[in-house]
């Protein structure tokens, strides 16, 4: 048996009509998402202890070369 859904919106003084609350719902309903916080940052990842882990050497013709690159 499923739980009654309870309202979202309540209205605790007062007297709305239903053009209010349909003015009040439209209003909350365009209001823009919150922001999602950023996964990572800029100043995250030059902290992060693995950045100066070294990758591993590649062999063949001018792995050498390479090996000086990011």
């Amino acid at each position: 048996m499923t739980e009654p859904s309870r309202p979202h919106l309540r209205i605790v003084r007062g007297d709305a009509t239903p053009e209010e609350i349909a003015a009040l719902v439209a209003v909350l309903a365009a209001r823009p998402a919150a922001p999602e916080s950023p996964s990572r940052t800029r100043t995250q990842s030059w902290r992060n202890p693995a950045r100066t882990m070294r990758k591993p050497l590649t062999s063949g013709k001018a792995a050498w070369r390479m090996s000086a690159l990011p």
